[in-house]
């Protein structure tokens, strides 16, 4: 059973112990800098950890990004132990319940930096699609809720 469940001491070792593969790291931050951004803009971040039952497979970071004014897929990894397992698309479904629930958040947004064709696909699958807008190097997909 895939949970989403804050970050607190009690968890924020494994949350920082997560590692991906060696070629994701260029598509994905490390959960040190997902953690130190969601510090930072602790008003409209909302960083969670992916429980497999009782073990930590993930970081999954919803947002709002105010300058645009819309919620955000802004971080997400699985760790490379745990891939492939459907982990990540039931946290994804999560993320992005929460936001619907707890914002009522009419759509989200996320980008994704070309290339990175598994997690495109995986966003695909939940019903993002690309607006084809490209900035700062990410194209920008959308999920109409």
């Amino acid at each position: 059973m895939v949970t989403l469940k804050k970050i607190t001491q009690d968890n924020l070792e494994e949350v920082l112990a997560l590692d991906i593969k060696e070629e994701q790291k260029k598509y994905v931050s490390s959960t040190a800098v997902a953690l130190a951004q969601a510090y930072v803009y602790f008003d409209t971040a909302y960083p969670f950890a992916i429980y497999a039952d009782e073990t930590v497979v993930g970081l999954i970071m919803m947002g709002y990004y105010e300058a645009k004014g819309y919620y955000t897929l802004w971080k997400f990894l699985i760790d490379s132990q745990y891939q492939s397992k459907g982990y990540g698309r039931k946290a994804l479904e999560l993320g992005i319940k929460f936001l619907k629930e707890e914002y009522s958040a009419k759509d989200v947004y996320t980008g994704v930096i070309p290339g990175n064709a598994v997690a495109k696909s995986l966003y695909e699958s939940v019903g993002f699609e690309s607006t084809g807008l490209v900035e700062d190097g990410m194209e920008e997909m959308c999920l109409e809720l």
